[in-house]
């Protein structure tokens, strides 16, 4: 993005090494740059690089990381983490028998000759990756004081060094297990996390990129790789799209902005309304609260490769997927399951000469083979009645878990974007009761758009030693120099950052009442607070970043949409020649309108626009689908 342009490409996951896939990505964004493929012109050019993953999210979904061991002491017992709400099946999975409490009642050089004992114990037992929790008012100390045994005998330069995690260290919380559950997802997050964005971080600068590689974070903020926190990783590619929704929602005034970003694995489902992105102040982690505010984001396990298969009477969709390899049975890489997308490219929806701007053809006859297979030979259904029962089961799944996140309103808006989301965004829409879809001009590549609107900034806590006015202003001292010791490893002076002081107090029962302090300043404590609630103070120090222009408007005079020939797709088992719109062909810097039924198609998404529904692309290339001649914007 440079000058008002925005240059968008997309590339194939390449699981096997995702570092592939960045690279590939950048070389095709410096041919639609310069007209030739020029990495190395376009990495001198570039003033930030940003980036999102799931390397991790994925990790723990599929469990794949470290053998985590576990040593409690002080006032938690290994019982009391395994009970945190929602823990259990989490517990077993990623520490078993991992798991051992330091004898009550022991001091000094008793409680360090234990723990120096456990920790043996724990690795014989095939521990990689250890995390120490001691709960009670000394917890911090505590550590500290195991901390300086371990390392003085088992020293990190020695080649069979485990490594170590504090819990003080990752987070203030005075709830000991939801900090001891923060630190332990911190844990099994990290080491891919670090191999990855270590890699891609050394590649880009052996490419000669001039600029340090900036993850993004959940936060909605992004750091350097060395200042990133692993947890914070978590479901970071979906909380780009949430940015993006969010910027959307601002600009053209959707009150009540409910997102469905499907790719080819999940919809991840989230919100934007007056409060802005809707999140947890104890984000939740696979179901387990951590000590972290999170994006309240939802994954639901059907996307365009969710696999599809007959059940009984029924057709159940997901939640597993063929991702893009294999990829469903028409892409041709050796996928033979069905999908959604084979469901679509046998309906005509698709072009499979067109698809993923023509650098991926369908082949039509894998995928009449999977969903004959699999769906319409068990059913006893013919091909056509197939795709249509594909569609109704895949389109309900997809509804039901957009109203399991979120009240429908009659001002709700549903945002469609992923690769998959404006497929049929009409029939979801009509399924949750909504008359209005905004798909983002970009929406194939949206969450990475949205990653284009945030800025770089960190955010450091520390808890009140009293409710006085003296407390909050030496806290506040000790967080502004935390905050400019971060930035300054930003390339960013303190004095440049905008700078805002959160006050949290959290009752006994849990309760949690956030105070923004005003003028960025924490100079006084404000009226009002719970007597005897925990206090503590949190400091957000952000660098603004330059990021796109937003323009267009909805609504406006418009002229019609230039139809670029016809497509035949069946809908609901009956064929139909649908005016085809391709989004390239339409005239700049105008809007224009037209009614469905219809195919609306852009390079690297397709959406059927059905009757009863009109579209409108405004001058910024966004698009408007309304129910009806009315709109409820």
């Amino acid at each position: 993005m440079g000058g008002g342009e925005v240059v968008r490409t997309k590339t194939l996951t390449t699981p096997h090494d995702l570092s592939q896939c960045l690279f590939d990505g950048l070389r095709k964004a410096s041919e639609a740059v310069y007209g030739r493929e020029d990495l190395e012109a376009l990495l001198l050019s570039t003033a930030a690089i940003r980036y999102s993953t799931t390397q991790g999210t994925n990790a723990l979904v599929e469990r794949k990381g470290p053998r985590l061991g576990l040593v409690v002491g002080g006032t938690l017992s290994v019982e009391q983490v395994r009970a945190a709400d929602g823990a259990a099946a989490l517990f077993d999975s990623v520490l078993g028998d991992r798991a051992v409490a330091l004898p009550s009642g022991l001091q000094d050089d008793a409680l360090d000759d234990e723990a120096v004992r456990q920790v043996g114990e724990l690795a014989a037992a095939g521990a990689n990756r250890l995390v120490v929790a001691i709960g009670g008012p000394r917890r911090a100390a505590l550590e500290q004081q195991i901390k300086r045994k371990l390392l003085r005998t088992f020293p990190p330069h020695l080649l069979g060094a485990l490594p170590i995690l504090y819990a003080h260290e990752v987070a203030d919380d005075a709830d000991d297990a939801r900090r001891t559950w923060t630190a332990l997802l911190n844990a099994f997050l990290h080491p891919a996390m670090e191999r990855f964005l270590y890699s891609a971080e050394q590649k880009l600068r052996e490419a000669r990129a001039q600029s340090p590689l900036l993850v993004f974070r959940n936060d909605g903020l992004a750091g350097r790789v060395a200042k990133t926190i692993a947890l914070k990783t978590y479901s970071s590619g979906p909380r780009g799209g949430m940015e993006g929704t969010r910027v959307l929602a601002a600009h053209y005034g959707f009150g009540h902005l409910l997102s469905m970003d499907i790719g080819g694995t999940t919809t991840d489902i989230g919100l934007v309304d007056a409060d802005g992105v809707r999140a947890d102040r104890r984000g939740r982690v696979e179901g387990v609260a951590t000590a972290f505010p999170l994006c309240d984001v939802v994954s639901a396990g059907v996307g365009g490769s969710s696999i599809l298969r007959a059940d009984g009477a029924a057709i159940r969709v997901g939640p597993d997927s063929v991702g893009s390899a294999p990829g469903p049975a028409c892409f041709g890489l050796g996928g033979t399951l069905a999908t959604i997308t084979d469901a679509f490219l046998l309906s005509g929806l698709l072009d499979p000469d067109s698809f993923f701007g023509g650098k991926l053809r369908l082949d039509q006859e894998r995928a009449r083979q999977a969903v004959h297979t699999h769906i319409a030979d068990p059913l006893r259904m013919g091909g056509q009645e197939a795709i249509a029962a594909m569609e109704a089961a895949w389109v309900a799944k997809v509804a039901d878990s957009l109203k399991a996140y979120a009240e429908i309103r009659p001002d709700t808006t549903l945002a469609a974007f992923g690769g998959a989301g404006a497929l049929v965004a009409c029939r979801v829409a009509e399924a949750i009761g909504v008359r209005q879809v905004l798909i983002p001009g970009l929406a194939a590549v949206f969450s990475a758009y949205g990653i284009g609107f945030s800025d770089v900034g960190h955010t450091v806590s520390a808890p009140l030693a009293q409710a006085s006015d003296a407390a909050l202003q030496e806290a506040a001292t000790v967080l502004r120099a935390q905050a400019e010791r971060a930035m300054f490893g930003e390339d960013a002076a303190i004095d440049d950052c905008a700078l805002r002081y959160t006050l949290e107090a959290v009752t006994a029962d849990g309760e949690v009442q956030a105070h923004a302090l005003p003028d960025g300043a924490a100079r006084t404590l404000p009226r009002g607070l719970p007597v005897g609630a925990a206090l503590s103070l949190s400091l957000t120090a952000v660098k603004p970043m330059d990021r796109p222009a937003m323009t267009g408007r909805f609504g406006g005079t418009s002229q019609p949409a230039v139809p670029g020939g016809s497509r035949r797709v069946a809908v609901g088992g009956r064929e139909s020649e649908l005016p085809l719109y391709r989004v390239e062909d339409q005239p700049k810097g105008v809007a224009v309108r037209a009614a469905g039924p219809a195919v609306l198609e852009e390079a690297f998404f397709t959406g059927r626009i059905d009757a009863g529904w009109t579209f409108e692309i405004n001058a910024s290339g966004d698009i408007l689908l309304s129910r009806g001649t009315e709109s409820v914007q």
